[in-house]
């Protein structure tokens, strides 16, 4: 037994021993042999490779960029190699690379991959550019921390830094950058961005040769963004020199010559050479050609509209000047070219492409080939990005129905739906047809970006009597049936339906009391674009004893706000330092109470874009003491009113508005005060002029009041676009009047004057801004307003238009006046100022802004002069 496991022993070790040596070497082994490149080549069969100096690569990956592999014949030197090493510089990810022999025997060769990976960024370090473009350039570049760091990112970095310093006008920037290595890291690099930007880069002169058809100057017009600096027309256009700027004013030059009819005109060449360090010199060349003229235009390919019909859309004669803009404009672009005429119609995949069929001297002869191809039916609808308001509520505003014909006009007016409702951003909606011609389909794809649209005011305000605190909530996405399902609450409250729902307060506490709640339902029922709307409120204004104002000079024309006026006495001071305690006297209130239900149709004629509102209310007064109101201080009165107002809108954009118009004319009566208080002896009543009798004619207020209001909307630039430059004009009157000449109404007359906030609906009166004067200075106590006229023109520039927030500039002129009495009424007597100022736009807070205008004329003795006015709330 012994002997055996001394066998299996000693067997054992033997195997281990022998498992230990290495096997002998061939006898012709050479190792790092000495490779003479411009000798004559040796073929060699790879039998191993190794890769050194990249740990953090797998062998099998360098291996396989090399192109090489073991069992491989190669010619050792040949062009195997090189390749290699060309495939490794390709990668970029080396910085440096080796291809060694290793060894070789007989005709088996050893590589050996010797490579050094190219550094990673440890650090960032922007030198000379401001925190704004900072992020600007960061986020162009996407470099990041452990990023590798190659020579062609250097470059692009570089590139990318001027290019960007250059579309600003700084063509000189200078960028260099450097790399440091990072001694705390192995192999990785501190990247140090330095960047002088130097002066904005402006024209100093432009050099205009070969023209004869057009002066310097129409050429220099012709070019939007590439100007001479020093040049008074030049004051608001831009100077910077942009080298992709210029290179749009070349087309925009040969646009204008081919608009010309002009088709040959041609630049020659032009250059950019410096003037000095902060100006270049700007060389055209030009070569005009000869003037065409239209000798015939044949249609080829029309089948569904007759040549005459085309004709007269088209609207270019033979004879007229070969304008090439105007031809692309009449059978493409404008509202009724041609292919709206087509696409209107279902004509998805119409097609017209005009040919120069014949050039005779200047004369052209076109012919207009037409494809008309199938009609396209609308297949689907598609709703992307919304999460705000149920479907059904987005596809109710909708022209396009799958299974209709497409009609291009219908989608560019659901488009315009759906920014109406306030939901999604206006300046971001991308609304496309994706058409399907084997099928005769198109699919219309909706993508909308949705904003909030709620807003919520909160706002302090000093007044004469304290502060004041106002708090208002407004829901434009309610769901009056979900309001008892607390599980379909999106938030606090129900939502979906896009019902709007406002509720607000405002006090200073026993002085000034107003609540108001109301509801609008566009869509009554759902089936159709008829809006309910219920609103109620209550007022209650305190007044001010006699003492308060002791000593103090009491200016009419202040008079406003929450109706207490100041003037500019010797005891201003003293003015705010009596107490207000002492002031108020509750002998003196003024009460109000209002409840109004309307109900409004969208119409179709003359157009869809006519509605038709009706609205009952009733309201109470109640007065005590008010000394602010001229015909009545005492008493109750009452009112029914029926009003009736027809509105045209077709406006794009409720924020920033590009084009359309907005008319409206609202008629509101009440029944005759005979009908309520009987037959009286009115004149008698009047001429009495006593607390009694002021009571008997005004227990129920009669008056008819007209109101016309009209804005227009013209875009100066491109109305696609989305900086576009947009002119505002404006027509407003308002006339109030009774069947009784006796039985002037002493409410809802009109506070004429000012930012057109102050003194809303205090004292049952409209309010009228008219900027440059002070608020109410048109109609201050004693000189009620039964008349005004208000004209003015506005010219709109956007700074922002975003989701999130509109901003825009305006300049404006605007005049207007007030009468007291209807007979007064005098349109062309009218009262001038002019001035400039700015809205902003916050979702949560609607629309706000500041004006500064100066009024030139005087009302009753006081110049306009210079003001400031603070608008909140957007106004029609």
């Amino acid at each position: 037994m012994r002997s055996k496991l001394l066998i299996i022993l000693m067997t054992v070790l033997g195997l281990n021993i022998s498992a230990q040596v290495k096997p002998a070497e061939p006898v012709d082994t050479v190792y790092n042999p000495n490779i003479i490149y411009t000798g004559i080549p040796n073929k060699y069969e790879i039998a191993g490779i190794k890769v050194t100096g990249v740990p953090n690569y797998e062998d099998y990956i360098i291996i396989g960029y090399s192109g090489i592999n073991i069992g491989d014949r190669i010619e050792i030197p040949g062009p195997e190699l090189t390749a290699a090493a060309k495939r490794f510089a390709r990668q970029g990810l080396f910085s440096s690379i080796q291809i060694k022999v290793e060894k070789t025997a007989g005709d088996l060769a050893w590589l050996e991959f010797a490579l050094k990976p190219q550094p990673r960024i440890s650090k960032i370090n922007y030198i000379g550019p401001s925190n704004g473009e900072r992020k600007d350039i960061e986020e162009r570049l996407q470099l990041m921390k452990g990023n590798q760091i190659t020579p062609n990112i250097v470059n692009r970095a570089t590139a990318i830094i001027k290019n960007y310093y250059a579309q600003k006008g700084f063509g000189n920037a200078l960028v260099k950058i450097e790399q440091e290595e990072d001694l705390s890291a192995p192999n990785e690099n501190i990247v140090n961005i330095r960047i002088n930007k130097n002066n904005k880069v402006k024209v100093h002169k432009i050099y205009i040769d070969g023209n004869e058809v057009m002066s310097d100057n129409a050429i220099q017009r012709t070019m939007k963004k590439t100007n001479e600096k020093g040049k008074l027309i030049n004051l608001f256009r831009q100077k910077k020199f942009v080298e992709s700027d210029f290179k749009d004013d070349l087309d925009r030059i040969i646009e204008k010559y081919n608009e010309k009819g002009y088709r040959d005109a041609k630049i020659l060449k032009d250059s950019v050479v410096a003037y000095d360090d902060k100006t270049v010199d700007v060389y055209i060349d030009l070569e005009e050609g000869k003037k065409y003229y239209i000798s015939d235009i044949d249609w080829v390919g029309n089948t569904i509209f007759p040549t005459e019909v085309l004709d007269q859309i088209l609207d270019i004669r033979p004879g007229d000047v070969y304008n090439q803009k105007l031809l692309n404009k009449r059978v493409l672009e404008d509202d009724d070219a041609v292919a709206n005429l087509y696409m209107n119609r279902g004509y998805l995949f119409y097609q017209l492409v005009p040919i120069e069929k014949n050039i005779d001297g200047d004369s052209i002869a076109l012919e207009l080939r037409m494809f008309e191809g199938p009609q396209a039916t609308v297949n689907n609808v598609i709703i992307n990005g919304n999460d705000r308001l149920y479907e059904k509520v987005i596809r109710r505003e909708l022209r396009v129905k799958p299974g209709q014909l497409f009609n291009k006009d219908d989608l560019m007016r659901s488009a315009r739906e759906i920014a109406q409702t306030g939901h999604f951003d206006p300046e971001n909606m991308d609304i496309r047809p994706e058409p399907n011609e084997d099928n005769g389909t198109v699919d219309i794809v909706f993508n909308l970006e949705s904003k909030a649209n709620d807003q919520v005011e909160v706002s302090f305000g000093w007044g004469q009597t304290g502060l004041i605190g106002k708090l208002a909530l407004k829901f434009t996405n309610f769901s009056i049936k979900n309001l008892f399902r607390p599980g379909t609450y999106k938030g606090l409250i129900p939502q979906g339906e896009g019902q709007t729902f406002t509720i607000s307060a405002q006090t200073n506490a026993k002085y000034y009391q107003s609540y108001s709640i109301s509801f609008l339902d566009p869509w009554f029922g759902g089936k159709r674009p008829n809006s309910l709307s219920v609103s109620a409120y209550y007022a209650r204004q305190t007044g001010i004893n006699s003492s308060y104002y002791n000593n103090n000079w009491y200016n009419p024309y202040m008079y406003g706000g929450y109706g207490y006026g100041y003037g500019y006495g010797s005891n201003y001071n003293d003015y705010y330092q009596n107490s207000y305690e002492n002031a108020y006297d509750p002998n003196k209130m003024l009460q109000m109470v209002g409840v109004t239900v309307g109900f409004g149709k969208r119409l179709n004629w003359p157009d869809d874009y006519f509605t038709f509102q009706a609205e009952l209310s009733y309201q109470w007064y109640y007065l005590k003491n008010w000394d602010y109101l001229y015909y009545m201080n005492n008493g109750t009165s009452n009112s029914i009113v029926l009003g009736l107002t027809l509105a045209r809108t077709s406006i794009d954009n409720p924020l920033y508005t590009r084009k359309g118009s907005m008319f409206s004319v609202n008629l509101q009566l009440t029944p005759p005060a005979s009908w309520l208080n009987g037959n009286k002896n009115w004149e008698k009543l009047y001429k009495e002029n006593t607390t009694e009798s002021k009571k008997q004619l005004y227990r129920w207020i009669e008056y008819w009041k007209l109101r016309i209001k009209s804005r227009t909307y013209t875009p100066l630039t491109d109305p696609d676009g989305k900086w576009t430059l947009v002119l505002m004009t404006r027509a407003d009157m308002g006339l109030l009047g009774s069947y009784n000449k006796w039985l002037k109404s002493p409410f809802e007359t009109f506070y004429v004057g000012g930012d057109g906030m102050s003194g809303s609906y205090t004292y049952a009166t409209e309010t009228i801004g008219l900027r440059g004067y002070e608020n109410g200075q048109f109609t201050p106590w004693t000189k009620e307003g039964y008349g005004y006229a208000r004209v003015g023109m506005e010219l709109h520039f956007p700074f922002m238009l975003s989701a999130s927030t509109t901003i825009y500039g305006l300049t404006f002129v605007e005049a207007g006046n007030a009468w007291t009495d209807v007979k007064s009424f005098s349109p062309f007597d009218l009262k001038r100022s002019a001035g400039a100022g700015v809205r902003i736009y916050l979702p949560m807070v609607g629309m706000m802004g500041i004006d500064w205008a100066y009024g030139f004329d005087k009302v009753y003795g006081k110049k306009g002069g210079s003001q400031f006015h603070f608008i909140l709330g957007q106004e029609f």
